[in-house]
C-alpha cells in the first residue's frame, strides 16, 4: 500500500511539473515580461537548491565532508589486510605475568597492592591467597603493558608493602582457574597411576620430583621413609607413597606454602585410594614377516612374564640393557614396572609371551628411555616401535627431552635413536654412551598413530 501511494504522489508531481513548465514557457514566449520572468525563475531555483543543501547537512542526510575519524571505505583497503595501528605502542600486545608476594595479614594490605598495580595499568586476572602463620602469600596472574618490565612491577609491589616477590612470564595455559586445573590433574591421576609425578609438577610449578622405593633396587637396603602425614620443610616436601616409598618434591627458588602441601597430599591420597591402575588400550601390529604382536601398557601384574623374558635373554643382551651383569632381575623389575616411576610398554606375541619391554622413567627433571627386546625378536623393528611410542608419551607429558644410557657397541639402540629424526646430543660418561633427544621439534601424535614395525596397526 505504501509503494502505491508513493507512486501516485510521484506521478502527480510529474504532471504538475509539466503543467507548470508549459505555463512558464507560454508566459516567457508570449508575454511582454518574458526575459524578466526567466531571470526570476533562475534565482528561485538557485535559492531552492541552496536551501535543500543546508537542510540535508543539518539533518545528517548528506555524507560528511571533513575527517570524522571513521574507518576508511572498504575500497580503500585490500581484503584480508588489517588496518595499521595508530601508533607503535598500540601494536604491542599486553604481557602475562605470574607473580607471588608476601603481604601483612592486615586490613587494607591487599588493597594497597592492587592500587599500586593499577597505577601502572596492570590488570589482575586471577588471585589466590595462601595463609601463613605470619602474613599471607598472594599469587597473581597479571596482564601488563608490554613496555612494563618485571623489575618495575617488583618495585611497585615492594613500595606497596610486598616482600619476597617472585615473578615470571606466563602463557595462555595459566588462564585456567585453579579449581579447574586441580580437577583436571585429579582426573588424569585417577585414570593412570603414572600421571601422579607429572600432576604434582604441574600443580606446583617448576620443581624436581623424585620417587624412591622402600628399598633400593639391587641392594635391598631400606630407604628413608616419610611420615604418613608427610613433611614440609621450607622448599622441600616429602610425601608417603602408597606402596611404602617416598615422593620428594623440591623447589629451591620458592618455599612451599601449607596450601600447596595440602593440595599435593590430596593428590597422593587419591592415588593411594584408587590403587594400582593403568589404561588398558592395546595395539595389534603385523610385522613384515606376517607375525602379529600386541603393544600395551604394563605394570607390576606383568612381573612374572617379564622375569621369564629376562631368563630367555642372553647375557650380552642383558649387559647391553643394564650396563653389566644382572644377578637378580626381581629387584629391578619391581622398580621398572611400578607406575610410580614412569610408564612401561610391553610387546607380547599371539600366545601372550612378552618379548619386549620399553620404559619411560621419570628421573627428577629429566626423563630416561630404556629398551629390552628378546634375542629371537631383535632386528624386526620392535625396538623402534617401542621407542617411538615412548617418545610420543614424553611429548604428551610435556617433557623437554629424553635420554638413553647405552654402549657404543649397541648399534640397535643407536640406530633407533637416530631414526627418531630429532636433534641428538652424544656424551661419553664413565665408559657409557648417553644419547639425549630434544623434543621441541617432535610431532604431538598419539602412540596409536605410529607404526615403526611396519605392516598394519589396529587398536582395541
Amino acid at each position: 500500500m505504501h509503494h502505491w501511494r508513493r507512486d501516485l504522489v510521484e506521478l502527480a508531481a510529474l504532471f504538475t511539473a509539466v503543467a507548470v513548465a508549459d505555463a512558464v514557457a507560454n508566459l516567457i514566449g508570449h508575454g511582454p515580461d518574458g526575459p524578466a520572468l526567466l531571470g526570476i525563475s533562475a534565482v528561485v531555483l538557485v535559492a531552492t537548491a541552496g536551501f535543500h543543501t543546508w537542510w540535508a547537512r543539518r539533518h545528517g542526510h548528506a555524507p560528511p565532508t571533513g575527517d570524522t575519524g571513521a574507518r576508511p571505505p572498504a575500497g580503500a583497503r585490500q581484503a584480508g589486510q588489517p588496518e595499521a595501528p595508530a601508533s607503535g605502542d598500540a601494536a604491542e600486545a599486553p604481557v602475562l605475568w605470574r607473580m607471588r608476594t608476601t603481604v601483612q595479614d592486615a586490613p587494607g594490605s591487599l588493597a594497597a597492592l592492587c592500587t599500586a598495580l593499577a597505577r601502572h595499568e596492570v590488570d589482575i586476572l586471577s588471585l589466590q591467597t595462601h595463609p601463613l602463620a605470619e602474613g599471607t602469600v598472594d599469587e597473581f596472574l597479571l596482564r601488563a603493558p608490554a613496555a612494563l618490565t618485571a623489575a618495575e612491577v617488583t618495585r611497585a609491589v615492594a613500595g606497596a608493602g610486598g616482600s619476597g616477590t617472585w615473578i615470571e612470564r606466563a602463557d595462555a595455559h595459566d588462564l585456567v582457574d585453579a579449581p579447574t586445573r586441580v580437577l583436571g590433574l585429579a582426573t588424569r591421576t585417577a585414570l593412570d597411576a603414572a600421571e601422579l609425578p607429572l600432576a604434582l609438577r604441574q600443580l606446583l610449578g617448576r620443581c624436581t620430583i623424585r620417587s624412591l622405593p622402600a628399598r633400593s633396587p639391587g641392594s635391598g637396603r631400606a630407604n628413608e621413609i616419610a611420615p604418613v602425614e608427610g613433611a614440609l620443610e621450607d622448599t622441600v616436601m616429602r610425601l608417603r607413597a602408597p606402596e611404602g616409598g617416598v615422593i620428594t618434591v623440591e623447589r629451591p627458588y620458592l618455599p612451599f606454602t601449607p596450601t600447596e602441601f595440602a593440595r599435593a597430599r590430596a593428590l597422593v591420597e587419591l592415588d593411594a585410594r584408587l590403587g594400582p591402575r593403568i589404561p588398558r588400550g592395546l595395539d595389534v601390529l603385523t610385522l613384515p614377516e606376517g607375525n602379529a604382536i600386541t603393544v600395551r601398557r604394563a605394570d607390576a601384574a606383568d612381573h612374572e612374564a617379564a622375569k621369564a623374558m629376562h631368563e630367555r635373554c642372553s647375557p650380552r643382551t642383558l649387559s647391553m640393557r643394564y650396563h653389566g651383569p644382572v644377578g637378580d632381575a626381581d629387584r629391578y623389575l619391581n622398580h621398572l614396572l611400578s607406575p610410580r616411576f614412569g610408564r612401561t610398554l610391553a610387546v607380547q606375541t599371539a600366545s601372550g609371551r612378552i618379548v619386549g619391554l620399553g620404559h619411560l622413567l621419570w628421573d627428577g627433571d629429566e626423563t630416561e628411555v630404556a629398551l629390552l627386546v628378546e634375542d629371537e625378536w631383535q632386528r624386526r623393528g620392535i625396538g623402534g616401535e617401542l621407542l617411538g611410542r615412548l617418545v610420543a608419551m614424553a611429548v604428551e607429558a610435556g617433557c623437554e627431552s629424553v635420554y638413553a644410557v647405552t654402549q657404543a657397541s649397541n648399534t640397535g639402540m643407536v640406530a633407533a635413536m637416530r631414526a627418531l629424526d630429532l636433534p641428538l646430543d652424544y656424551q661419553i660418561e664413565e665408559g657409557t654412551l648417553v644419547i639425549t633427544a630434544r623434543l621441541d621439534s617432535a610431532p604431538a601424535a598419539g602412540p596409536q598413530s605410529r607404526n615403526h614395525a611396519g605392516g598394519r596397526a589396529t587398536r582395541d
